[in-house]
């Protein structure tokens, strides 16, 4: 289990396997978290499957249950709150 801090924002994530990088976000809308990917409902866990090519990240989105992250949503904005995340998780993680 792994944190990302970036200001008020708190990102939970989990990474796997080695390769080149994959973004894994699981349906579900507002409530898109981790146990989307690898619990009981996906019809397949993508971390192990794909985990042997690429490197997986899954991630929790901000304030999604039964998610960790946390962080306040801009009212305007907040799809867009969703995509800074993700794209400041990616450059934490180091991609290119």
């Amino acid at each position: 289990m792994s944190f990302f801090e970036k200001g008020a924002v708190r990102i939970h994530y989990e990474e796997a396997g080695s390769g080149f990088p994959l973004l894994l976000i699981a349906g579900g809308g507002l409530n898109s978290n981790i146990t989307g990917i690898t619990g009981d409902y996906p019809p397949f866990n993508a971390i192990k499957e794909f985990g042997d090519e690429y490197r997986c990240i899954a991630y929790d989105l901000r304030n999604a249950p039964p998610g960790r992250s946390t962080g306040p949503l801009e009212i305007n904005r907040p799809w867009d709150s969703h995509t800074d995340d993700q794209l400041a998780l990616m450059d934490h993680l180091g991609f290119d």
